[in-house]
Order: structure tokens, then sequence, then C-alpha cells
């Protein structure tokens, strides 16, 4: 074990942690007792992940043994279709090893058509989703399907399942016959799915080495159930209530090691989803290394924690921990640390009330055709269409500006990219620039990755946030199989859908849509550069 930890200790840290050892919190979430959270009895519980590590081994043997067929058929491109917690562990785990795995949850259609790529006669697509009814995996593979087709190769035989037993997705790879099917435990959350087959399957067959991670996983994991003022999920967890309570509920994460690459993404949805609700929450700001910290990202409203070697950076706050370990320790570390969270906080880690407003919007857009309906910009400048209700706003440097003094000094700036994440990929360089002028913490996502993460904390969490959401026009378009609609339509959808459930929640947002992509992006940097900077808390 190489797991090295810091935290701050105060009065009220040590006054908590007493709270949560005299309440025995850790050895409950170990012997998965879900009253901690609940009164009420929980149609299926979610506790199942606590015991994960130790049921790992037979997992991992039919992974290795699965990974040898494919090889033995000339199967060596893995591409895996999953949102949120099916496809963030596996991404980590892949890039932390060098090995490439292809991660494909994105609706834009360039994005899909440029994964299905040319390769086909190489390559085997990996559906993994917990209900089996995700939109997304479930258009991606009829993609899929088709493109496999169309070069004369059966679907079946090229397509994995992971999914809970007896789901839509389930009884579909039985009739066809998939290449496999890994059924999943049903009391595990897919943000607790790490060690699961979510987890592990896909990076398990793009050649990552699993059993080690679970190995280390099932070492680390009898500590965190301790009641012990030592135990590290326990502190940290406590780390976590207290600075809540001191109304420092941004969690800004900084990689300090490429050995970490990736792991801040997963520990933001596992931190947004689990806490933002109930008017509640922390939410996580993921920023490009401690370089990144400054001004834009570490303010006195602000917990620091860096992933990786000891460094000296400090928060504003005086709230700042460093967390270092491997892989295996650390989803463990932060799965624990995040459910004690959960009970100091006063908030149940294992439900996730508003995810379903924006899919139930998205949906009904899709079935009334009412995503491509045409609506008319408020605005319309070079690159650029914006669309929204102004005050007196007649470009879009004062719109956006606008939008930046909607928010107070204590609250957050979402931006939500509906783009290519790899085209596009530039879009993400936004978030520095848009908290050095809106002067508070800002968050970035590519949607619909987003919506399956810290969606939750947007309409769930502090009600302190205003939104900058970015559309734009297709660069192809993609006909979903077997739907009446593409995925141009389906991303669109998806826009439109979470910005109503964000009105419906009386979220300020502002959409600026792309007519032509690269220019829009310039366009749309230089015009959040011209807004005058709001300097909150006397930071420089």
């Amino acid at each position: 074990m190489r797991l090295q930890y810091s935290v701050p200790v105060s009065e009220d840290y040590e006054a908590e942690l007493g709270r949560l050892l005299e309440a025995c919190v850790p050895s409950r979430l170990a012997a998965k007792d879900a009253s901690l959270f609940t009164a009420d009895e929980q149609p299926v519980p979610r506790m199942g992940w606590v015991d994960l590590p130790q049921r790992a081994e037979q997992l991992v043997a039919e992974i290795e043994a699965l990974r040898s067929r494919l090889e033995a058929q000339g199967l060596r491109s893995i591409s895996l279709t999953g949102m949120g917690g099916s496809s963030l562990a596996p991404e980590v785990m892949a890039e932390a090893a060098g090995v490439r795995l292809e991660v494909v949850d994105s609706t834009d259609p360039n994005q899909v058509a440029e994964a299905i790529g040319t390769d086909l006669s190489h390559t085997v697509l990996i559906v993994a989703s917990k209900s089996g009814t995700t939109i997304e995996t479930d258009a991606i593979r009829r993609a899929f399907s088709a493109a496999f087709e169309s070069v004369g190769i059966d679907p079946a035989s090229r397509l994995i399942a992971i999914t809970d037993p007896g789901t839509e997705l389930d009884t579909l790879a039985t009739e066809q016959g998939f290449l496999a099917t890994f059924h999943t435990d049903a009391t595990v959350g897919g943000r607790y799915s790490a060690l699961s087959a979510f987890g592990l399957v896909p990076a398990g067959l793009a050649g990552v080495d699993v059993r080690a991670i679970a190995a280390s996983a099932a070492e680390t994991v009898d500590g965190l159930g301790a009641d012990t003022p030592d135990n590290p999920a326990l502190q940290f967890g406590t780390w976590l209530g207290i600075g809540h309570a001191r109304a420092t509920e941004k969690l800004v994460l900084a990689e300090t090691t490429p050995a970490l690459s990736g792991l801040s993404k997963w520990v933001e949805q596992l931190v947004a989803e689990s806490l933002g609700k109930d008017g509640q929450g922390i939410l996580p700001v993921v920023v490009n290394g401690s370089a990144d910290i400054g001004f834009s990202d570490a303010r006195a409203d602000a917990m620091l924690c860096t992933l990786g070697p000891i460094t000296e950076v400090e928060a504003p706050s005086g709230f700042d921990s460093e967390l270092d370990g491997d892989l295996g320790e650390l989803f463990v570390l932060w799965e624990f640390a995040t459910a004690i969270a959960g009970y100091s906080i006063g908030v149940d880690p294992f439900d996730q009330p508003d995810v379903e407003s924006a899919k139930e919007h998205a949906r009904q857009a899709l079935s009334h055709g009412s995503s491509t309906a045409p609506a008319e910009p408020a605005i319309r400048e070079e690159q650029i269409e914006v669309f929204g209700e102004f005050e007196q706003a007649t470009d879009l440097v004062d719109a956006i500006a606008e939008l930046f003094a909607q928010v107070d000094e204590y609250g957050y700036v979402g931006v939500q990219a509906f783009l290519d994440r790899i085209a596009d990929a530039e879009a993400e360089n936004l978030r520095a620039l848009v908290s050095q002028h809106s002067g508070v913490q800002t968050t970035f996502g590519f949607g619909p990755r987003y919506l399956h993460s810290t969606g939750q904390y947007h309409k769930g969490g502090h009600p302190n946030g205003v939104f900058l959401q970015i559309t734009a026009e297709p660069r192809t378009d993609l006909l979903v199989p077997g739907r009446r609609y593409g995925f141009t339509e389906l991303q669109r959808a998806q826009a439109l859908g979470d910005a109503a459930a964000l009105g419906e929640k009386g979220r300020p947002l502002l959409r600026v849509h792309l007519l032509d992509r690269a220019q829009g992006l310039e366009q749309l940097r230089r015009a959040i550069a011209e807004v005058e900077p709001r300097h909150h808390y006397g930071v420089d």
C-alpha cells in the first residue's frame, strides 16, 4: 500500500470526527447498513459496492479468458459506449495504463462517426448500461451494428453487453447472441461501480492489469470500515462535511501526476451526483493540474484536493488536502469518503432525484419534433446566434455580462458544451477564462456526458449556479437506425431538454449557437475576454 494523505485539523473537524465515530459510520457502511441514510425500505438497496473488491476474483478470471479469445480472433480494437458511471472508471484505468480504449459517450454525430471509423474488422463494441435503456448507448449500439452489417459482419459477434439481469439490453443480448454478456449487481449504483464489470471489463479487455487494481482495492478496503480516527476515508469524509458546513462547498480537484490521469473526472461524477441534492452538496471543479490553480480556481469558498504527489499549493480558504495512491486504493477511498460525507451533510448519496428531469424533456422534444423546430435568436452576430431573455443586452458581450451579473459571490458558472469532445476539445479552455471574468468558480462539461455527472448537482445542489450552454451546427449527420431521428436531433434535444429542466429550477441559462465551430469558439473566447472581470473576495 502506498496511500498517502493529509487533511487540515481544527476544532470543528475534531468535533465532527467524534460525532461520526460515535455513530459508527464506517463500520455500518462496511456492514451495508442502508439505515444510515434512509429510514424507508429502498426498492433496491445500493450498498453492494462495499465488498466488490473481495468479489472480483472470478470476474477478473472471466475477463482474462475473454481477452485471450479476442486476441486469438484478431479483435484488438476495444470501443465502449456507456454514460457516467458506466464509462468514466474504465477510461481512467486505460489512461493511467497508457492503453487505448475508445470511449463513445457523445451524441455528436461527427464524434460517433469518427469512433466507428474504418477498422471494423478488428473492432469490438462494449455496450454498458445499468438500466439497459440508456438512450445514448442504445443509439450508438444501433449505429455500430449498422456499420458492422454494411461490411458483412454479424453485429452480435462483435457486441459485448454489461447490464443488470433482466433489462432490455440483457434480453436483446440473449436473443441476438452477443459475443458475451456480463451481469452486474443490482445493488451497485452506477457511480459506485468502478470495481464491478462496468469498470473492470472494458479496462481489462483493452489491456489494463485489472487484477492488480482489484487486489490493491481489496487490500485497502478493510481498513476503510474501521471506526478509528486514523481511517483515511473517515478523515476525508469529515473534511468534506466540514467544508460544506463552512459554506466552502466547492471542491477544486487538481491532478499532479500522469499516473492518475483522468481520475478527477471520475471523482467529479461520484461527488457531484452523490452529494448534490436537496439544495445542498459539494460541487467539484476540475482544473488542469496545479499550474491551473490561481485566482480563477481556488478562492475562499473552495476546498482544494491535489491528486498525486504532495504539492506546496494551498487554497486561499486554508482548506486544502493531498491524496496519493494507486487507482485501486483511491477508488475505494473516494467511495467510502463520499458516502461518509453524505451522512455528515445529511443527504442520501445513493439516489439521484433530479437526473430524470432533463431526460424527460429530451424525450418529449424528440417525440414532438420540437428539437428541430426553428427558433429565432435574440442576437445574431458573426458566427454566433444567442438565445435567451435579456434586460438590456444587444450584443454577445453584453449578453454574457448579464449572465455573469446574475451569479452571487458564492455561486458558480457551469459551461455546458454540446460539441464533439475530441474534435472540439479546445472548448474546454474556456473554463478558466470564464472563471476569471465571472469572478466565481467555474465548471466545464461536454454534453451529454455531464448530464450523467454534474447534471444532478446543477438541478439539485446549491441553487446558486448560472449556465452558459454551447451548441453548434453539425459537421455531418448520422441517422440512428430504427429511430425517426438522427444524432444531430438527439444531441439538440438533450441540450434543450437540460435547458428546460434548469429553467424549471429557476437557474439562469444563456445558449450560444456556433454557426461555424472553429470561428465561433474563437469569437466566443474574445467576447468572454471583453467582459469586465468581477473580483470577488478581493483575491487577485
